[in-house]
């Protein structure tokens, strides 16, 4: 079974050097994996933290599944990350260092289970942002330019 993208965060990339990226699943509520399937998930302001040797992901606002009325749950409350130890201490090495932080870049479903991809990424100051457009907008204005056959 192939994957489906439930959600992606395309700000992080703007906002953040990407260096490592981790597959991690998520303990949900059934509910929210009914909500996950109809595609309402939200990654914008959200981040993951370690506490207690355990990943937790906060803010990450999933809208209430319509249906389900026995249960009435906040829709951006704390979710747990499963990964394995090994992958929870190298989190804890580089997340120790300065500057690093744990950004969840995407939500998609992979064989039947809910994951969320993690990234540790490392802030890009304001100059690296602007760098970043200009790449991209001399980069567009050379596709045109090939677009119309001038290269």
């Amino acid at each position: 079974m192939g994957i489906k993208i439930i959600c992606q965060n395309r700000k992080a990339s703007f906002d953040y050097h990407l260096d490592e990226k981790f597959e991690a699943g998520m303990v949900l509520l059934g509910a929210e994996v009914k909500s996950l399937r109809e595609g309402r998930a939200n990654l914008v302001d959200s981040y993951a933290r370690i506490r207690r040797g355990e990943v937790f992901l906060h803010s990450m606002h999933i809208t209430p599944y319509p249906f389900a009325h026995h249960m009435d749950l906040d829709p951006t409350r704390t979710r747990k990350l499963l990964l394995n130890k090994r992958e929870i201490k190298r989190l804890i090495g580089k997340t120790e260092e300065k500057g690093y932080s744990l950004i969840p870049t995407k939500v998609y479903f992979k064989a039947g289970k809910a994951k969320v991809e993690i990234a540790l990424a490392k802030g890009k100051k304001k100059y690296d942002k602007r760098q970043a457009l200009k790449e991209k907008e001399m980069k567009r204005e050379i596709d045109q330019a090939r677009k119309r056959g001038r290269y």
